[in-house]
């Protein structure tokens, strides 16, 4: 009788930070008192609480659910990364198990909440080839180990597993902070609401109606701080480098982020050029990348899709021609929008027109803010026609190039119906032949 082979039983596996409670009650207590901190502007607090005292209950009570949330996720929380595979168990009621191939891979990128930032640690984020639940987590690490973790990660994925020193980089570009703030400060959003801001409080003192200036310049007051808090503090010293595995992008003041962004990966790219920095010469660049949008871009340290917040015109030409080859915008024949789209925009239409090379499908489009939308044939998914009531009697039509969700938005709006027509067909064999 042949003896009973032992039972396998998978390795206990690696702890995070113990710290980590302490940093999830911290950002819970934040996130507590956000929505308290109108009230003690407003002196409106919970039924007979005084405001500040809400809000001191409000960070207190988040401080106390958010360490122990965090302490229980951390005790049952293990990570094993073996030959194969990584693996994350969780759950404290409810067990998981994630296992995440090495070759499903995509990216591996670290974020550093402030509060996480001030203790040295740091969270590890990856990313994994499609699926609606495409990004995993390790909370928290010590920054060293999850910088020594993510090497390993992306060795394995490149299937060089014996890879553990960090590859050399090259920087391509750091952009100055004061250059981010001149060009936060003369954005359109940003001049949009700090001029409605002098209004409101111009009229305010002029009628003597301080209950209106209170209720409308604490939303434009709030306005103003999320466009500096976007632009300026997230995207403090940014730093754009180039290695082996793609470009990372390592940016923000409190709140840090390194983030790598494969070259296979890039769906498009788009060029937006507001009314005020076209005078400089100034351009913005976002970048489509598959699994980014699924998660959004509100968190200072979530992914982002801003591959340069604000760069001169011969460094973002030669970043695009790194990642789209062959994508020079001034050698695609345009087709314009028709004088007769004049009625969908009266201006705007002078700046409408789409075009095509061997390489790439452009769009362009927009007078106050000129965006350039730029997309690999090979990265189309589909093609599609519309055309509404008012523009069959016009005889223009809407021609959309789909990518994956993103801030590229290559759509030809109120073309001629044939010329929309033609480039349709046109366009769905070059995609065709590009994936050939």
């Amino acid at each position: 009788m042949a003896p009973d082979s032992e039972p396998t039983h998978e390795p206990i596996g690696l702890r995070t930070h113990p710290l980590t409670g302490l940093v999830q009650g911290a950002l819970w207590a934040a996130a507590a008192s956000v929505g308290l901190v109108s009230s003690v502007f407003s002196r409106d607090g919970w039924g007979a609480m005084s405001s500040v005292l809400s809000l001191l209950v409000a960070l207190v009570g988040g401080l106390l659910l958010g360490m122990g949330f965090g302490f229980g996720t951390w005790a049952f929380t293990r990570y094993v990364i073996d030959g194969t595979e990584l693996r994350i168990s969780s759950g404290v009621i409810t067990k998981a198990s994630r296992r995440i191939p090495y070759e499903r891979l995509q990216s591996v990128d670290i974020a550093e909440p402030l509060v996480a930032r001030l203790l040295g640690l740091a969270e590890l984020r990856i990313e994994m080839a499609g699926g609606k639940d495409s990004r995993t987590s390790l909370r928290f690490l010590r920054l060293a180990d999850a910088q020594d973790l993510r090497r390993v990660l992306l060795a394995k994925a490149h299937g060089d597993t014996a890879a553990t020193v960090e590859q050399q980089r090259t920087i391509i570009t750091v952009v100055p902070p004061q250059r981010v703030v001149i060009g936060t400060l003369l954005s359109l959003d940003f001049l949009l609401a700090a001029f409605g801001s002098v209004i409101l409080l111009g009229g305010a003192i002029w009628f003597d109606q301080v209950i209106v200036l209170l209720g409308g310049i604490i939303p434009l007051g709030t306005w103003l701080i999320q466009i500096v808090g976007k632009r300026v503090l997230q995207q403090w010293d940014f730093t754009l480098s180039r290695g082996a595995d793609g470009l990372r992008i390592e940016r923000g003041l409190l709140s840090r982020t390194s983030q790598t962004i494969p070259f296979a990966r890039v769906q498009g790219i788009a060029v937006r050029e507001p009314y005020v920095w076209r005078r400089f010469g100034w351009q913005r660049l976002e970048v489509d990348v598959a699994g980014f949008a699924a998660h959004g871009d509100d968190d200072s340290t979530a992914s982002s899709s801003t591959l340069l917040p604000i760069t001169d015109g011969p460094l973002a030409d030669a970043i695009i021609a790194e990642l789209i080859p062959g994508s020079a915008v001034a050698s695609v024949p345009a087709v314009p929008a028709p004088r007769r789209s004049w009625l969908f925009a009266p201006i705007g239409w002078r700046y409408r027109w789409v075009g095509a090379n061997q390489r790439t499908f452009v769009a362009r489009q927009g007078w106050i803010q000129r965006t350039t939308s730029i997309v690999p044939h090979h990265k189309t998914q589909s093609v599609e026609l519309r055309q509404g009531p008012i523009q069959r009697r016009r005889h223009v039509a809407t021609l959309e190039v789909h990518s994956p969700q993103g801030p590229v938005d290559a759509d030809g709006r109120h073309l001629d119906e044939h010329d929309a027509r033609t480039i349709l067909f046109e366009q769905l064999e070059r995609a065709r032949a590009a994936r050939g």
